[in-house]
């Protein structure tokens, strides 16, 4: 016969931090335009000139440049950030809404 045991405290605390998280991220999603110019894209992940340019020019960067100017789609940055944490954590600033000990912890509970 197979015996389970299950130490609930530990079960809440992930449930609960999965759950912290989510809200976090939906905050702020809600919180945000839902596009992004350059300036106010550079001020949400607190980088400079020269690391927008990079990201705006990646292949895999949710980018629109139709509107005259490249602008950023939030949900599509959000979920680009959430696939990219490494990079996310590395290079964006302290000031960072996105990001490991930020607003937004990127990494899910597991």
């Amino acid at each position: 016969m197979l015996k389970f045991e299950f130490d609930y405290e530990l079960l809440q605390g992930i449930i609960n931090a999965a759950v912290d998280s989510a809200l976090e991220r939906h905050s702020l999603s809600n919180n945000l335009p839902p596009i992004l110019n350059r300036t106010q894209f550079m001020e949400l992940l607190d980088i400079g000139a020269t690391k927008a340019a990079e990201l705006l020019n990646r292949e895999d960067f949710p980018v629109i440049r139709e509107l005259g100017h490249p602008r950023v789609l939030t949900h599509l940055l959000l979920q680009w950030c959430e696939d990219h944490t490494d990079w996310v954590n590395k290079n964006t600033g302290s000031s960072s809404l996105i990001g490991t000990n930020r607003s937004v912890n990127l990494r899910r509970a597991k």
